[in-house]
This record gives C-alpha cells, structure tokens and sequence, in this order.
C-alpha cells in the first residue's frame, strides 16, 4: 500500500478500527457504484475484459452527472470546482502490483522466480548471495544491500531464461567450478557418449550457463543408475535431435539404455 502511495504521490490515512463513522462516505459511495453500475451490468455478457471497462468507464460519466438530493449540483461539477486546481499529474503508466521474494544467486548467475517457473541473470560477481527480488506484471528487479543490480521485462514462459550477456561469466571468460570442461571432464570419467551428449547439451544454447544445472542433473543419474547404465543411456540419446536431462531420465527409467532398439524419430 505503501508502495501504490508513493506511485501516485499521494497519503494514506486509514480508518479507524471499530469507528464505522470513519468511512461514512466510503461506504455510501460503495453502495451507489453497486446500484447505479454492479447491478445493471451484471445482467449483461462481456466477451472482453476491454468491452466490460467501456461499459463502467460510461456508466460512470453518467453516474457523475446526477444530481445531489441536495445542493444542485453533481460529483463532476462538485470535482471541477473544488478539487481539480489542487491534483497533481497522474505518473505516466498504470501502477501494478509489486511482489516480493528473497532468492539466491545461483552458480549459474541466475535467480529462480517460482511464480512463474523461470530465470533471470544477475552480475557474475554475486554468486552464492541472497538477493531480494521485486516484481510485477511489467518488470522484474533485483536488489542486493537495498541496491538495484539488475533488471529485467517480465517473462511469463516455464523454464525459460532471461539473460543480459554482461552477467554471465563467459562473457569476460572468468569461470568458477562449474564451465564446460568441469562438466565435460566429470562426463569423460563415465565413458566416451556421456562426454558427446554433454558437449551437444551445452552446444544448444547461446549461454552455457543455462545447460549447467542438466549437465550436473545428467551426471547424477549415475548415482542412481550406475555409470555403465548411464553411458548407455546417453548412447541411445545421441539418437534424439535435441538434448536434455528430460530425456536421458526417460530412458534410464523405461530401461531402453538395456534394450538398444532404434530410438523414435523426433522431430
């Protein structure tokens, strides 16, 4: 709430608890908007979130053009005479609701927003930090010691990273444990296709940061499933057009790294 008054320059006073007499003119006003706009409209079908706002937006003129039981004169002439002269501008665009989280840099140089399931790149330099991240409808920031470090457009697609190519460490070619070697060099250890289908893994994306967190989830597989099953799984991968952790778990779990049969083509 605080947050909406600062948007609009304006001051919050709250009512009273238990003191009704406090929001007098509130409730009144409340009870009008339902009689005069609610309860008209709502024997109506709207097949658009735009055709309903035009609806209440002229419903509203008309209801500002009534005149008062007493003093004749209306809520738009009352509006026009003794308050407008003393409003601000309104801000330029709409105020949205803004969110807050706390969330932890990732080795990646990536936070998660569980919201909506996806990633966001943040300065390199900030890994293994907790960050604060505000977000609305429009936009996504984050916060270090009350210090903005990054800024993104919000993104509303699961899984998908939003990146600016500064944040990342291969971009300046400064890596911490995890790089594609790291990866690369653990696969070699299990066998001679783990390496290959890491090597394509990474290859797919403009960042190898964001294959990371499927190359140590492929790598683990082994743990559950033997490096020799492992290898073989990621064997009958390399069969498949793209790569990822997704697929080698499927295999591992259905047990075809044992029954070598031709993979399904997959477009």
């Amino acid at each position: 709430m605080a947050d909406f008054a600062l948007f609009y320059g304006c001051a919050v006073d709250p009512a009273r608890p238990y003191h009704p007499q406090d929001k007098a003119l509130v409730e009144r006003a409340v009870e009008l908007i339902y009689q005069r706009i609610y309860y008209p409209i709502s024997r109506h079908t709207f097949f658009s979130l735009e055709e309903l706002n035009t609806e209440i937006s002229n419903m509203l003129i008309t209801f500002n053009d009534y005149l008062f039981a007493h003093g004749g004169t209306t809520r738009w002439q009352q509006f026009i005479d003794t308050e407008k002269e003393w409003l601000q501008s309104l801000p330029q665009g709409r105020y949205h609701i803004r969110q807050y989280r706390r969330a932890k840099v990732q080795k990646t140089s990536y936070i998660y927003l569980s919201e909506s399931r996806n990633y966001y790149s943040v300065p390199y330099r900030y890994q293994g930090l907790h960050v604060e991240v505000q977000y609305n409808q429009v936009s996504v920031e984050i916060f270090y010691n009350h210090t903005r470090i990054s800024s993104h457009r919000r993104c509303f697609i699961p899984g998908h990273y939003t990146t600016i190519s500064d944040h990342l460490p291969s971009t300046h070619q400064v890596y911490n444990d995890w790089s594609p070697k790291f990866f690369e060099d653990k696969a070699a250890q299990v066998g001679n296709n783990t390496p290959l289908y890491i090597q394509r893994l990474l290859g797919q994306y403009s960042y190898p940061e964001i294959a990371y967190k499927q190359c140590q989830g492929i790598l683990a597989l082994g743990k559950d499933y033997t490096s020799q099953r492992l290898e073989q799984a990621c064997h009958r991968a390399l069969e498949y057009h793209k790569a990822g952790f997704h697929t080698v778990e499927r295999i591992l779990k259905a047990g075809l790294d044992v029954n070598q049969q031709p993979a399904p083509h997959r477009s």
